[in-house]
């Protein structure tokens, strides 16, 4: 039987001490958000260009609010994102990497939520403005459930059966 995620399959890693699961559960952590940081930052970029390829004009306010919610949720995503790699290097040799772990976790996650909020306001607009509002709303709904559940809602699920089995 598989290990739980995060924990060592086994017996391995028993030998593993705090401070060297720290480290490597830290790398993990970067690693991780090398595949998150290029999806973000190309949907941000696209995102910032977009007011200056004309159409602008031709956008309701339904639409141009939609903009902004997709416009600053993928900055703040990506913000959130960069943050633990940014904060490992001002920390860097300041002996707290368990504290830097905890943060990067938290953040990372709040990134990868805020990440969904962009993906999901950039379809809805995309998707109002090709096609229809209804369209739109049932498209990022949908692609917002479906994020939801492989994002969130699936690895609580099984932490919590992981949790309830060691008990």
């Amino acid at each position: 039987m598989a290990a739980p995620y995060g924990r060592p399959a086994g017996g391995a890693g028993q030998d593993e001490t705090r401070k060297e699961r720290v480290d490597r559960e830290l790398m993990e952590l970067l690693n991780e958000l090398r595949v998150a940081l290029p999806g973000v930052q190309f949907l941000f970029a696209f995102l910032l260009i977009v007011p200056f390829q004309g159409v602008t004009g031709d956008v309701g306010e339904f639409q141009r609010d939609v903009y902004f919610v997709a416009l600053l949720s993928a900055a703040v995503a990506t913000a959130l994102l960069i943050a633990p790699a940014a904060q490992h290097r001002v920390l860097f040799r300041q002996a707290d990497k368990e504290a830097l772990l905890r943060r990067s976790n938290r953040t990372a996650f709040a990134g990868l939520v805020v990440l969904a909020l962009a993906i999901s306001s950039a379809l809805l607009l995309v998707v109002d403005m090709v096609f229809s509002r209804t369209q739109a709303w049932v498209t990022a709904g949908a692609v917002a459930a479906l994020l939801a559940w492989w994002w969130v809602l699936l690895p609580l699920s099984q932490r919590w059966r992981d949790d309830r089995r060691e008990e």
